[in-house]
């Protein structure tokens, strides 16, 4: 049986709560704030924003620590002071690089359309790292690839922090005819791992972007005028050695545009990329039917992604995943003799109009000439990629859009036409997708469907796919398991303990089907889970699976027994731990066999400056005798060293 199901849950936490009456009216001000983490006068023109809430370790309770706020505006920028008191020993200040750094650290968070449903986050540490992104669906889930043009800095005192932040509006999208912004503040203390937001939310839900309260737009609303245009010429070279003291340089050039011509419109070009500074693919082990699954990297392709995701991806638990209908690793793609097909260039544009949000990509691929995988020469023809996006908010926060995605070449058209969407409550999601595939003149249908709800005892979900036999995406996303149908369901009770080490506790059972018409069967079978977590920031699960399976004409009893953890107990060190074992096909050996799996990942932090750590797995794969057939080993040794913030070294072998 394949390996259906994993549900790694991170805690939330929270009781009934109303923030309708946490609002803050918007002072403006003449003359602009200095960033600089020192408390200026302006500062005494505004009262605190407090009252803050104690979400963990102990949901409920007073904070430990005392935190306040305010905020500002100019007519070009918005200002932000948060206050943070402790005992200077226990405050975590780490150097780091954009969205990439620990210690103690404090967010600002924006719904600048009201739409209840997305919000922009600004976080910024003790010790002055910096990190932005976009929460999605509702906070369900994040966009780390949203990187936004703000300032911010911080200080440290015998009583506490301080962090100041200027976010200029012309480097956000909002709505400027809005009478008030979503609002939330956010504290984490690493050294006792509380976690404190202004705004109260429910211990089943977590965050939620349409309980956020209101900053309160009186007598000024943001409008920047100006040109907001940014371009990044870039020059890059390949030097190659030849042999015989003979080398071969390569110089060449691209261009990078961004504009934004009005604060809810943003259009970008790249021209000529080069993305030769990407960290390559980490390695994958693969013994399936199927080809393995590699993220996006590229910057041009994940900035600005947003609108063409689709909707009702779960972050926290990764429980249902919609369709990759628009996989952009097609786009200028790897070929089989490793050769990477250039981009000429590529566009993208992305905004709002009251409830609609809009999207459009194209870029243009040269013919590529490439050794096939039996040797023989082979062109990849020239291309041009096309996308088109539109969403609608609807019901309040819910949301339903239509996409589509096409490639052109001499004499073929390829693409898929989808429409989906998600209907949401507070503790609840159902998130729906239809689409139909285009081949020239062929195609077949696909759909899938997640629901997930989290009350304040009990879990449910639920998540179903069909992938018609025609159903082919390949030129243009990531959809390999044709003909086949899945569901799995699980339900169960869930404790949130007031006291005590524990923090939550969920136990699930239900049924797994998997249907491939390759096979002519169904697989069937039933899955149990146990997943706890505690209040000093680590966890655990374990998941088994029981059932009957039918690969390539072999029927079989099948099991998988899989389990995982996670520690951040300490901020000198992180780490990782998973592994499993199945009885299940090896397509890779053609033959029934047990497979196991056994993996980690440690970071140690060596200095104020150095962390260091691995990642290493171990995959044994067994033959029909019962015996171990062979066993492959993998190793990503890295060293980062941050001397400064923002300056990072990164070496890593793999």
């Amino acid at each position: 049986m394949k390996k259906f199901f994993t549900l790694i849950l991170l805690s939330s936490i929270t009781v009934y709560s109303n923030n309708d009456q946490k609002v803050v009216p918007l002072k403006k001000i003449d003359t602009p704030i200095v960033i600089d983490g020192i408390i200026d006068k302006a500062w005494n023109s505004v009262n605190e924003i407090n009252g803050f809430f104690q979400l963990a370790p102990y949901y409920g309770k007073d904070p430990s620590k005392h935190t306040y706020a305010k905020i500002l505006t100019t007519e070009t920028s918005l200002y932000c002071l948060i206050v943070c008191y402790d005992d200077p020993i226990n405050i975590q200040q780490n150097t780091g690089k954009l969205d990439d750094f620990g210690g103690d650290v404090v967010s600002l968070m924006l719904d600048t359309f009201g739409d209840k449903r997305t919000a922009y986050k600004f976080a910024v540490s003790a010790a002055g790292v910096r990190a932005d992104c976009r929460l999605l669906d509702d906070a369900r889930n994040r966009d780390y690839n949203w990187d936004g043009i703000w300032f911010s800095d911080s200080k440290v005192y015998d009583w506490g922090y301080v962090v100041e932040i200027e976010i200029p509006y012309k480097s956000i999208q909002y709505n400027s005819n809005l009478e008030y912004w979503g609002l939330d503040i956010d504290r984490w203390i690493p050294a006792i791992s509380e976690d404190q937001y202004w705004c109260r939310y429910e211990q089943n839900e977590g965050q939620r972007v349409s309980k956020f309260g209101k900053l309160l737009f009186e007598d000024f609303r943001p409008s920047v005028k100006g040109l907001n245009l940014e371009i990044y010429p870039t020059a890059f070279g390949k030097l190659t050695y030849l042999g015989g003291n003979k080398y071969k340089m390569d110089p060449n050039a691209g261009l990078d545009i961004f504009y934004n011509p009005s604060p809810q419109l943003t259009l970008q070009v790249t021209a000529n990329p080069d993305f030769a500074q990407i960290e390559a693919d980490p390695y994958d082990f693969n013994i399936s039917r199927y080809e393995s699954f590699f993220s996006e990297r590229r910057p041009f392709f994940i900035q600005g992604n947003e609108i063409f995701m689709p909707s009702g991806r779960q972050r926290n638990s990764g429980f249902y995943t919609p369709l990759e209908l628009f996989y952009s690793r097609r786009i200028g793609k790897k070929l089989p003799d490793g050769r990477e097909v250039p981009i000429i260039f590529g566009a993208k544009a992305f905004g709002r109009y009251n409830d609609w949000e809009y999207g459009g990509f194209v870029a243009r691929t040269p013919e590529k000439d490439f050794t096939d995988y039996d040797g023989t020469n082979a062109t990849e023809p020239s291309a041009y990629f096309i996308s088109g996006r539109v969403k609608k908010q609807i019901m309040g926060n819910s949301n339903v859009g239509v996409l589509f995605v096409g490639k052109q070449t001499t004499g073929n058209t390829y693409g898929v036409l989808d429409v989906d969407g998600a209907f949401r409550g507070s503790s609840w999601q159902l998130s729906y997708q239809l689409a139909r595939s285009i081949k020239n003149s062929d195609g077949d249908y696909a759909a899938s469907m997640g629901y997930m709800n989290f009350s304040e005892n009990w879990a449910t979900g639920i998540r179903t796919r069909y992938i018609g036999e025609k159903f082919d995406v390949d030129q243009v996303g990531y959809v390999p398991w044709k003909g086949t149908f899945n569901l799995v369901a699980f339900t169960g009770p869930i404790w949130y303990p007031k006291e005590g080490s524990v923090s939550q506790i969920l136990i699930y059972t239900g049924p797994i089907i998997d249907y491939e018409k390759v096979d002519n069967y169904t697989d069937h079978g039933w899955l149990f889970g146990y997943n706890m977590q505690f209040r000093s920031n680590w966890g655990f699960e374990i998941n088994a699976s029981l059932g009957k399976s039918k690969d390539l004409s072999v029927k079989y009893d099948s099991y998988e027994l899989t389990y995982s953890s996670w520690f951040n107990i300490n901020p000198a060190w992180s780490a990782n731990f998973w592994g499993g074992y199945t009885k299940t096909y090896n397509f890779s050996r053609d033959y029934l066999a047990f497979y196991s799996w056994a993996g980690g990942s440690f970071s140690l932090k060596a200095s104020d400056i150095i962390r260091l750590g691995t990642s290493l797995n171990m995959w044994i794969e067994g033959n029909p005798s019962g015996n171990v057939e062979d066993i492959t080993y993998n190793a990503r040794p890295w060293i980062s060293i941050t001397p400064v913030n923002d300056l990072n070294f990164y070496l890593y072998i793999d």
